[in-house]
């Protein structure tokens, strides 16, 4: 799994990447793996080469974020079409759903009319083959299309709008490639022991519990050692995946506490 996010904002540091954090906590959450998260601007040659190259890697999916509204900079599906070596057309469906929802603006006293512009036109103009996905909150449809065998799903840049897609549309494809499998982590405080001692101990408890990985997060500096571990595993069976957990829990808090530190469950 990949995602890839369109934005100058986030280039020049404007705009938190906040749908990368919540795509990835999402994506994990259903028993899959975000292999690689990458930010690109509104450049249609730059967004094409991103794609090449992610669909170069076969992923199952390639999930990007931003660049589909009416404005010149939205440029994410010229992109995608240049990568695929199609073209833009109108598409029918997508021109319907953007059609309802304006008028639904309107019987809403949104706007008090609409006619659909070319930049409204715009919104529904998508690679060909592809198919529109409802946006529940915005006007341009989500996208979801295919090429050599993996599936792009092309997401507003709207955080709102971008996690109604995801969770009406997507998130039910990805539970299909995950079939039962699930995500499950636990995480620990450690006090008065400095990453670089904690370094080996970790990959040691790894070592002993190869389906449990653990990753250290520095909460202080080295002079006042204070971490997060967090221990993660997936399973098809929950309680496996607890006992996993469990088990390495217990192996690196003993090795903690006899090296003088202080172990405590991290507080939500």
């Amino acid at each position: 799994m990949e995602i890839i996010c369109v934005g100058n904002e986030l280039l020049i540091g404007k705009t938190l990447n906040t749908n990368a954090h919540w795509l990835a906590k999402r994506i994990i959450s259903l028993g899959l793996n975000v292999r690689r998260i990458t930010v690109v601007g509104d450049d249609v040659d730059e967004i094409a080469a991103i794609v090449n190259e992610a669909i170069q890697r076969r992923p199952d999916y390639v999930i990007t974020t931003g660049g589909l509204g009416p404005t010149f900079d939205d440029k994410t599906l010229a992109g995608i079409a240049a990568a695929l070596g199609t073209e833009l057309v109108e598409n029918t469906e997508a021109m319907e759903m953007i059609m309802k929802t304006y008028q639904r603006y309107v019987t809403e006293g949104r706007i008090e009319k609409f006619v659909m512009t070319p930049p409204r036109v715009k919104m529904a103009r998508l690679p060909k083959g592809s198919k529109p996905l409802p946006n529940p909150i915005g006007t341009a449809p989500g996208v979801l299309l295919e090429h050599e065998g993996v599936k792009l799903a092309v997401l507003p840049g709207v955080p709102r709008e971008m996690m109604a897609i995801f969770d009406e549309s997507i998130a039910r494809l990805l539970s299909k490639i995950a079939g039962d499998v699930t995500f499950f982590e636990a995480s620990l405080e450690v006090h008065a022991i400095p990453e670089s001692d904690l370094a080996p101990v970790i990959d040691q408890v790894m070592s002993d519990n190869p389906l449990v990985y653990i990753k250290s997060h520095p909460q202080a500096t080295e002079k006042v050692p204070h971490l997060e571990l967090h221990f993660s595993t997936t399973s098809k069976d929950s309680a496996s995946a607890l006992q996993r957990i469990g088990r390495a829990i217990v192996q690196i808090s003993e090795v903690i506490k006899e090296k003088g530190g202080k172990v405590e469950p991290l507080r939500p």
